[in-house]
């Protein structure tokens, strides 16, 4: 086997190992001390009492990595690795992962926008961003391919996934349902990762 194709996907790996091992990070006594400096935390969070130090730039990447509990990180890294992996092999890992950490970054963005309306301080973590936005990508890439969900156990078209899990998102979002859970966020993922297809349409990246 071509040495250089033995592994074609070497972003998806690498991001799994790097979530899992800060998981494992989180479960030991430094896990505080992430969350504080790591997760994504609101503007001007610094200024409430007991709160973190406050947003700071790298937050608005680093919260990715983080995650709340094994079931967390396992839907996440279950989905990163189901639709990243076939993106990476049709984009190459270079256009991939620009479009992996846009998605991250502008789910942040949007985050930041929603906490400041509520009012509330609270830590933002989790690759739900990047990963809604890699199922906004598949369901473009690959529309009539099958999807199997898991409740009710029906294959759908993934055009139709799509647009059903947008929908269901943004109910959440705006009735407020299944508080903790960032619905604005994982809408901003895929936003900007639809903005940024649409770009690459007209201006194809001339990397892989």
């Amino acid at each position: 086997m071509n040495q250089r194709n033995a592994f074609p996907v070497p972003v998806i790996p690498a991001l799994l190992i790097i979530n899992g091992l800060l998981f494992l990070m989180e479960m030991t006594t430094a896990g505080r001390q992430l969350i504080d400096l790591f997760a994504l935390w609101p503007l001007g969070a610094g200024m409430y009492e007991g709160a973190a130090p406050g947003f700071q730039v790298w937050q608005l990447v680093t919260y990715s990595f983080l995650h709340g509990g094994v079931f967390h990180l396992l839907v996440n890294m279950y989905a990163l690795w189901l639709f990243g992996s076939r993106m990476e092999m049709v984009w190459g890992s270079k256009a991939f992962l620009i479009y992996y950490f846009v998605c991250v970054i502008g789910a942040a963005l949007v985050q930041l926008l929603v906490a400041s309306q509520s009012g509330t301080v609270y830590p933002t973590i989790g690759a739900s961003g990047g990963v809604f936005g890699l199922l906004l990508a598949f369901g473009l890439t690959f529309p009539n391919e099958k999807l199997m969900l898991l409740f009710p156990p029906v294959a759908m078209s993934a055009k139709w996934f799509v647009l059903i899990y947008g929908a269901v998102e943004l109910y959440f979002g705006v009735t407020g349902s299944f508080a903790g859970v960032a619905h604005f966020a994982h809408l901003g993922g895929m936003l900007f990762g639809y903005l940024l297809i649409r770009y690459w349409r007209s201006h194809p990246p001339g990397y892989r």
